[in-house]
């Protein structure tokens, strides 16, 4: 099984850093007791430009949890299709090709879901299997990646699709002024992705399009609840972000990456890559000493974040969609895609070129 095809779709409203923490701040004025807080909390989350589903001015007439999930239906529909095309005309793909949808989220919530929505604009098979995926919040990328590589070993013939969208910018709350809020409003974007996982009996597969899926590991953290995830009220979501996730991956990634390798009879020398999460400044960091990792080994993570903000879910997908279009690994070479978050918890998964 491989990940041959990889498509993203960002909202058409672009804006520097600068604009939005400009914008922020004169929106929140009366409420910020310093202002110039969140200049310095916007100008440390390493991103310089990220992508917004409306213009800003539209943000402030935008309030309650009923409308900002109606916009959040609307946009993850639309740039959704954007992405799933874009995937399959890559490979030479429609939607009557694919078998199983898996779509990972945590910005908004419908019912029917956002990939149901898709299937009767697009020509999928009315047989196609629907798995959402709800609250794994930034960990949901490589979670999505695994649960469809399982799908696909299972039924080795047939094509799988992941696809993430991830409307930040939506959950923005005018009435919380904490540090976590003015942090995630500087950090996380707005963008999608789809992935094409297929199986080993594929076409796709037999010509060796895209790296082979060897492996996965999940690994849940007891007891750490409270370092990431909403709390969901009235007004929509409430970010809850912990500065103890750089002190998460320190103390686990590393044994956890190792454990992982050692089971498949390898070790960290033999990695030449690593797709990661663009978490955010911090939590590269923490990788890059946790794992030891020579300087730029995380470049494509770093890149994301600049260009396009911490996507949740649908980061790691952009930067493996990176590799794929502008860095594959030599054939037979090794990569681990890796990802954390809500619950606390991690998503490796072992990739051969």
């Amino acid at each position: 099984m491989r990940i041959s095809s990889v498509g993203t779709a960002y909202p058409s409203y672009r804006y520097s850093q600068a604009t939005i923490t400009e914008a922020l701040r004169n929106r929140w004025q009366d409420r910020l007791e310093e202002p110039r807080l969140l200049n310095r909390l916007h100008a440390n989350c390493g991103v310089d430009f990220r992508n917004l589903v409306f213009p800003l001015e539209v943000y402030e007439n935008l309030s309650g949890f009923g409308p900002t999930n109606d916009a959040w239906i609307k946009a993850a529909v639309e740039l959704g299709q954007q992405a799933i095309t874009k995937a399959l005309d890559r490979v030479g793909l429609t939607p009557a090709d694919i078998s199983a949808i898996f779509f990972a989220s945590v910005t908004g919530i419908a019912s029917p879901t956002i990939d149901a929505r898709l299937i009767n604009l697009m020509p999928f098979p009315t047989s196609v299997k629907r798995t959402p995926i709800f609250g794994l919040g930034c960990v949901a990328g490589a979670a999505g990646i695994s649960r469809a590589s399982d799908y696909v070993r299972a039924f080795p013939d047939q094509y799988a699709l992941l696809l993430s969208v991830e409307l930040c910018s939506l959950t923005w709350q005018d009435n919380d002024q904490s540090i976590a809020n003015l942090i995630s409003t500087g950090l996380f974007g707005d963008g999608s992705a789809a992935v094409v996982i297929s199986g080993s009996e594929t076409p796709l597969a037999k010509e060796g399009c895209g790296p082979r899926v060897l492996d996965t590991r999940s690994t849940f953290y007891r007891n750490t609840e409270y370092i990431m995830g909403w709390d969901i009220g009235d007004l929509g979501f409430k970010i809850v972000l912990s500065p103890d996730v750089p002190k998460v991956v320190n103390e686990h990634l590393r044994g956890n990456v190792e454990s992982f390798l050692a089971d498949n009879n390898l070790t960290l020398d033999d990695i030449s890559s690593y797709i990661f999460h663009s978490g955010g400044p911090k939590v590269l960091e923490a990788m890059e000493t946790s794992l030891n990792l020579p300087p730029n080994a995380l470049e494509p993570s770093w890149r994301s974040l600049r260009e396009v903000g911490n996507l949740s879910a649908a980061s790691v997908l952009a930067v493996m969609e990176d590799y794929l279009l502008n860095t594959p690994g030599a054939p037979g070479t090794y990569s681990i895609l890796a990802a954390m978050g809500p619950a606390f918890c991690s998503e490796l998964v072992l990739l051969q070129w």
